[in-house]
């Protein structure tokens, strides 16, 4: 992971370090992420947008606490609780890689669904 200088690349790193833990399926888009792809135009912009699935709270002071939350689906062939795990392990890692010596991180994985 390189270092990152904005809080959308952050996500955009730790959306990429979740959905390649084995097991993911992947990260699932939320209620605006839903709505925004149905009334989508057919043609792209260059605008990418943030990755579904991942929300960054961002500490008020240097040495506060980041939060992130993960929503995933994990394929069926995997235990539930073992993606959870290492993709919580992953967000860590890519955290501490992005924003060394900035905090302490918390992290929640929720497991929306299996297919």
């Amino acid at each position: 992971m390189t270092r990152t200088s904005t809080p959308a690349s952050l996500v955009e790193d730790i959306a990429r370090a979740v959905t390649d833990v084995p097991g993911v399926a992947f990260l699932k888009p939320d209620l605006a992420g839903r709505l925004r792809s149905a009334l989508a135009a057919p043609e792209r912009t260059g605008h990418t947008a943030v990755p579904s699935g991942v929300r960054l709270a961002r500490p008020q002071d240097p040495d506060g606490t980041w939060h992130v939350d993960i929503k995933l689906v994990a394929y069926s062939r995997t235990r539930a609780v073992d993606v959870a795990r290492a993709a919580r392990r992953a967000v860590t890692t890519c955290m501490a890689a992005s924003t060394p010596g900035n905090g302490t991180v918390r992290v929640t994985v929720t497991v929306t669904g299996v297919i």
